[in-house]
């Protein structure tokens, strides 16, 4: 089987721009692929529902124009998987367009482009749960029903390595898939090469987070991967980065429900026994990885639908008094709330966030203090009536700078709003979709069109 060398310069794609030294560094190693993920669920569930990017357009065109420009130099077949964040169709058609207003640009020669389709059309799941096909709720979610399509907006299909593997045999230079498991776009070209399903996913996890494998801490810097039978060697590209076996061996439990499995869509990569050994002062060789495949494939699925309006209110509190009863002011508030508009519920939900004491983690935080220095009360409401949530956030505000809490003397100052006016904020969306659903083949839910782009 061949060595393969594959370049991965960022860890998602245009989400900020890349560091374009240390890439074109790593473009003087002579690597075989040139591979990005540009998405994440990590973002929520409203760019998914509401099918928009959260990347800049401009971020976008930069990353994609220096990736597309030295993978035609190089004439290594470069690939992008879950397209502008979510991988809807019209994130991969928009970043298609961006490869081809970029190939005219800079004249490049023609090359051929697979653009892989990942979304699934909610009546295709309504019919399969109608032929008693399961959809499995993940993370303890009951598995779908009709209510939970009725509340989707929007899904995809999360493809394995299969479609990118059918695209390169094919012939394609670039590769623009949809949504795709990070570590699939690495595999595919590995699968293709020779090399096993484990050392194949396991490069891909180690690699689909760029330099984050690496320390000390810098994002958006490259890192170089060369996979030798079942060894996967990680060398960073920018001078003062290095890839350690800690560095490599944390990023490998990095956002694993269980640190030493890799699920992908027909199995998973057992990590439990990899070695991880330093090759020189910036490679690290990891071995070991194991694939365990299923006796079915079950093909992941992420839906969004909208919930209502959003607006916020902002509220600052320094008053000491105030600080230390700050829950009891936020029942009062809610109360008021409630007489006014009735509880939370079908109408509308209301979240204070008490940022300086535990607005990050809430009841989750360890150390949070018994009286803040001071607080930052974000008031998020949503619904489905904009001017019902309007109010809603602008009452919920005043009551806090009104709140009646026992022996507190002062009338005014316990709290101050940023500005009386409430922000328009973008639309709320939940996840209807966290799921697995059992499927003939790994391509059965994607769809792939070729052409031809750039000039003769």
């Amino acid at each position: 089987m061949k060595n393969v060398k594959i370049l991965c310069p960022t860890g998602h794609l245009s989400f900020t721009p890349l560091e374009p030294e240390s890439f074109l560094r790593g473009c003087e190693q002579g690597p075989d692929f040139v591979i990005a993920d540009a998405g994440s669920c990590d973002i929520g569930p409203r760019p998914l529902g509401a099918d928009q990017h959260v990347s800049h357009a401009a971020w976008q065109r930069h990353d994609l124009g220096i990736m597309l420009c030295q993978s035609r130099r190089l004439n290594i077949p470069m690939i992008v998987g879950s397209a502008s964040d979510t991988g809807t169709n019209r994130g991969v058609n928009q970043f298609v367009d961006i490869i081809r207003e970029v190939a005219e640009e800079r004249e490049l020669a023609p090359f051929k482009l697979a653009a892989i389709y990942s979304e699934v059309p909610v009546e295709v799941l309504r019919e399969r749960l109608s032929e008693g096909v399961r959809i499995e709720g993940l993370g303890g979610r009951p598995d779908a029903d009709e209510d939970n399509l009725d509340s989707t907006d929007r899904a995809v299909a999360v493809m394995n390595a299969e479609p990118i593997r059918a695209a390169l045999a094919d012939g394609a230079d670039v590769v623009i898939a949809g949504r795709a498991s990070d570590c699939a776009l690495f595999a595919a070209p590995l699968l293709n090469a020779g090399h096993g399903p484990g050392v194949s996913y396991f490069a891909g996890k180690l690699m689909e987070c760029a330099s984050f494998c690496a320390e000390p801490y810098m994002a958006k810097e490259s890192i170089l991967g060369e996979i030798e039978n079942d060894s996967v060697y990680l060398t960073a590209m920018h001078p003062n980065q290095r890839c350690t076996p800690e560095s490599v061996a944390g990023h490998s439990i990095y956002e694993r429900e269980n640190p030493f499995r890799e699920h992908i869509a027909g199995g998973y990569v057992d990590m439990s026994n990899c070695v991880y050994t330093r090759a020189d002062k910036q490679t690290t060789k990891a071995t070991g990885a194991v694939f365990v495949e299923a006796p079915v494939c079950k093909v992941k699925l992420e839906g969004a639908g909208k919930v209502g309006e959003r607006r916020l209110a902002i509220v600052g509190v320094r008053d000491p008094e105030t600080s230390a009863r700050i829950d009891q002011a936020v029942d009062w508030s809610r109360g008021k709330l409630s007489t006014r508009f009735g509880p939370p519920g079908d109408s509308y939900e209301i979240y204070f966030h008490t940022f300086g004491r535990n607005g990050v983690m809430r009841d989750l935080e360890p150390f949070a203090p018994r009286v803040p220095h001071e607080l930052c009360v974000v008031i998020e409401v949503i619904s489905k009536d904009e001017r019902m949530a309007e109010e809603i956030a602008a009452l919920a505000s005043r009551n806090l700078f009104y709140a009646r809490l026992p022996g507190l003397k002062g009338t005014a100052g316990a709290a101050a709003l940023m500005s009386d006016e409430v922000l328009v904020g973008e639309a709320g969306y939940r996840w209807t979709l966290n799921h697995v659903m059992e499927v003939r083949h790994a391509t059965e839910l994607f769809s792939t069109s070729s052409m031809t782009i750039g000039k003769n």
